[in-house]
């Protein structure tokens, strides 16, 4: 097949679905048996009618170039289980889904989504974006700026306090204070710093030495309570990682990067209010790893999603600030390129090194991309619960991070390692090594494990 029509697995395809019912109920109509007049061509595009409870069929088409959906059923799913179940009948048998030319009803949705595309986004520098008062921007910004100050003030008379009355008091007063000073940061339009306060009040109650991780906790918030207040005085790089960490919005800056970008990871978390999703992409030319974050509302996957172990051909326009990891996905050309590999590897100490200079940019990063090119997985032994990654090259072994089993395939990464090394990528951080996908030794094969 064409670079153009590479099909997607099974697992990439389930990787996509927004929940666990949709994964059921989509490979029960993974087969042949209820669809008709299937199809796909070599921009994407795949179709088809699938028989449901009602007299009239299903109409299914989806963009895989996006990916983008579209179905008649009543779902609000995205994508809905028929379109779950057309793409892996479209990854698992060509004669079902052969290529040919889209009916009219797919054509006609396929065109007004790459006529949408054609246009500028909203806010962007195009002949249709309207006017915009720099002046009455500029005032708006520093507004917001003067209610962070007095947030980040404040914030820091309340940890004086905390540190005055001792940590270990820090557990009496309960969770209602501590949500309460998050409040009051959310009223100072600083998202950032409500999310960290509320990451302290979780900490009294987490188990043996949390006063410990509550100490380091407070210490990291103050230092961004005071690199904010001086933030004046910092390079901009800098300067610009602290304002996103505090919570001011930012958007991309180019030049755009057009590059082959691999998709490693794919991964979601969620809390009462927002569903993140975290996608990290290796660029094949520029030899340089990117983030790119979406958000949806509580209960709803984000809207953008990619194929775990596909290469796309696509723009990525980097973030402001130091390391800029984080990226926009822009453009992308085509639909996607067979699997090229894992990205370059190194050892455990090279890891670890690389996460120590990244904190030289980001003294608040949690963690930082890494692929292990010879990882041996370790399961918990007698009296331990920790999972660890031993380094086949050296003499350092990884600590798993606590609960990322729950996240992480471990016992797959296990049977697929079969005691041998293989190729590991995750984030590393210091809590430990998250793994998010690996490659059997001579595979070019992706392997999720999230």
């Amino acid at each position: 097949m064409t670079q153009q029509g590479v099909r997607w697995t099974a697992d990439q395809v389930l990787a996509l679905a927004p929940d666990d019912a949709s994964r059921k109920a989509g490979s029960r109509l993974g087969t042949a048996g209820p669809w008709s007049e299937s199809g796909c061509d070599d921009t994407g595009a795949v179709w088809g009618l699938c028989k449901g409870s009602g007299s009239r069929p299903y109409q299914a088409v989806i963009d895989t170039s996006g990916p983008a959906y579209k179905c008649s059923c009543p779902s609000r799913k995205f994508p809905c289980k028929h379109a779950v179940g057309l793409l892996l009948l479209w990854s698992a048998d060509e004669q079902a889904v052969p290529a040919g030319t889209a009916p009219d009803w797919a054509e006609q949705w396929l065109k007004g989504r790459r006529a949408r595309a054609a246009k500028p986004e909203p806010g962007s520098t195009g002949a249709e974006s309207g006017p915009v008062d720099p002046e009455a921007a500029r005032r708006r910004a520093e507004r917001r700026a003067d209610r962070i100050t007095a947030g980040a003030a404040e914030l820091e008379q309340r940890l004086a306090d905390l540190l005055r009355g001792g940590i270990a008091a820090a557990e009496r007063p309960g969770y209602g204070l501590w949500e309460e000073a998050a409040a009051r940061m959310v009223d100072a339009q600083a998202p950032g710093l409500a999310g960290l306060v509320r990451e302290l009040g979780a900490i009294p109650g987490s188990g043996p030495g949390w006063p410990t991780r509550l100490l380091e906790e407070c210490a990291l918030l103050h230092l961004l309570d005071r690199a904010w207040l001086g933030r004046a005085d910092l390079p901009e790089p800098l300067a610009a990682t602290v304002r996103s960490r505090v919570g001011v919005p930012a958007t991309p800056q180019g030049p755009a990067i057009r590059d082959r970008w691999q998709v490693l990871a794919q991964y979601d978390t969620a809390d009462a209010k927002l569903t993140t999703r975290r996608i990290w992409l290796y660029g094949r030319e520029s030899r340089r790893s990117a983030l790119v974050l979406d958000f949806g509302p509580a209960g709803r996957p984000p809207g953008v999603a990619l194929p775990v172990g596909l290469t796309i051909d696509a723009d990525l326009t980097p973030y402001p600030g130091a390391g800029r990891l984080r990226a926009a996905l822009g453009e992308r050309y085509g639909t996607g390129a067979a699997p090229d590999g894992p990205p370059p590897g190194g050892t455990a100490t090279e890891a670890v090194e690389r996460y120590g200079r990244a904190l030289l940019d980001d003294p608040w990063l949690e963690s930082y991309p890494a692929t292990l090119s010879a990882a041996i997985p370790i399961p918990p032994k007698d009296g331990d619960d920790r999972w660890q990654l031993a380094d086949a090259e050296g003499e350092l072994a990884l600590p798993v991070t606590p609960g990322a089993a729950a996240r992480s395939g471990l016992w797959r990464l296990a049977a697929l390692s079969g005691g041998a090394p293989v190729t590991v990528f995750g984030e590393c951080g210091h809590r430990g090594f998250t793994p998010l996908a690996a490659w059997p030794r001579g595979s070019t094969e992706t392997v999720a494990l999230t």
